[in-house]
């Protein structure tokens, strides 16, 4: 068992009220630990943001000690043995420890005990299943620290059997990797998961796509999803990215991190799936993405990337028919792919240079507003109807073709031209 302490790098463990809170819950003979990603992160010197405990108080003793003790609290998965707690506006879950009885691939059946050992042993990863005292020491039960100090992402006990029991399993082992991982995958794992993969069906399209979204966040995620290529799993996941490939991610996160661009994990996902609308909108619906992840999907496959050597006014004039989105989302596709290029070619820098300024023009660009309306065709002696919506079209793209510098007066003297023509 370790003897490491993280009070002093974790000040976390310091808040009076997570304080209060292990302390009235390990009274009378019971216990409470902090568990999972707040020490895994603690160690790893990366931010924490949820605290989880675990106890071996069971949920209804735990909602009577929270309560008396002043504590806000929500029954969110009592059944599970979840109760979350609030203190200062701050959510914690506790959770009572338990065995799995019965699993059918995603969810369990579970009882309550009190052996942290058990606990630790029904957890995914061994980097997920360390705990912590109050006073900071830190209690590994299955190998947690060591893999963390070896980047090593291993399923605790039988991966098969890890699987089994939760097939989201499968995804969290290529999401962690490419958060923590160092190397390749633990070979044992990611041969379960290669076997396993068929179990990705029974998962609902919303907890797919929530593992995707996490991956695709990770610092540099290329690794993780060449081997998840590899097992066939990115394929039974993502087919859009079968036969288009992955390798343009590469380019992508260097970019990202050259010039110091917000990772987008949308952005990364159109970079390994092809530009076709169709297949977007597919992708969309079935993975269940919000309306907006859809839309931008689709107006990026839609938006047509401008020609190598457009001009600025050429691009402006595009830019103002096009879906600013979808037009940056090109932009920055094929800028990444041409920086990728251009240490072996000068084709390709130079490339690479003018997509900078058409996307540092994008960035700074305010649509220009046509400075008619209907109402001054109606004035003009144009009947209300389909007559108006043609002739104001005509008139936008003369001024889109003057490069916006048609003035109100000259497009109205225009008007006459247009009589009879509509």
């Amino acid at each position: 068992m370790s003897t490491i302490s993280i009070a002093n790098t974790a000040p976390w463990i310091r808040d009076k009220s997570l304080q209060k809170l292990l302390g009235v819950l390990s009274a009378g003979g019971e216990g409470a630990r902090v568990v999972g990603g707040a020490v895994r992160n603690t160690l790893l010197g990366q931010p924490v943001s949820d605290l989880d405990i675990a106890t071996t108080c069971l949920p209804e003793e735990t909602l009577r000690r929270a309560k008396e003790a002043g504590f806000k609290v929500v029954p969110t998965g009592i059944g599970h043995g979840t109760i979350t707690v609030i203190a200062q506006g701050r959510p914690y879950e506790v959770t009572t420890l338990r065995a799995d009885v019965e699993t059918d691939g995603r969810h369990a059946e579970v009882a309550f005990g009190r052996d942290w050992q058990v606990d630790a042993e029904r957890r995914d990863f061994t980097i997920n299943a360390l705990y912590v005292e109050a006073d900071g020491t830190v209690i590994d039960l299955v190998g947690g620290i060591a893999d963390i100090e070896n980047g090593t992402l291993r399923f605790i006990g039988d991966p098969e059997q890890r699987i089994r029991e939760d097939y989201l399993r499968i995804l969290r082992f290529f999401r962690f990797f490419a958060w923590y991982g160092k190397g390749r995958p633990e070979s044992e794992g990611l041969k379960a998961c290669a076997r396993l993969k068929d179990g990705l069906a029974r998962l609902s399209a919303e907890r797919i796509w929530s593992e995707l979204k996490k991956l695709l966040a990770a610092p540099d995620p290329s690794r993780a999803l060449l081997w998840m290529r590899q097992a066939g799993v990115l394929t039974a996941v993502l087919p859009e990215s079968e036969k288009w490939g992955i390798d343009s991610i590469h380019g992508l996160v260097k970019t990202e991190r050259d010039l110091d661009w917000d990772i987008d994990p949308m952005l990364r996902l159109a970079s390994i799936i092809p530009p076709n609308a169709e297949r977007t909108t597919e992708l969309a619906l079935r993975l269940k993405l919000s309306n907006s992840e859809r839309e931008r999907l689709e107006n990026w496959a839609n938006t047509m990337p401008p020609q190598p050597e457009i001009s600025q006014s050429g691009f402006a004039k595009k830019l103002y028919r096009s879906d600013r989105q979808g037009m940056s989302d090109q932009l920055r596709l094929a800028l990444a792919s041409a920086r990728a290029g251009a240490l072996e070619d000068n084709a390709a820098m130079m490339r690479a240079g003018h997509l900078s300024k058409l996307l540092e023009f994008l960035e700074r660009y305010e649509k220009p507003k046509f400075p008619l309306s209907g109402g001054d065709l109606v004035a003009a002696g144009f009947d209300k109807g389909p007559e108006i919506g043609k002739v104001q079209r005509a008139l936008e793209n003369e001024w889109i073709e003057s490069g916006f510098s048609l003035g109100r007066d000259a497009l109205l003297a225009k008007i006459p031209d247009y009589t009879g023509k509509a």
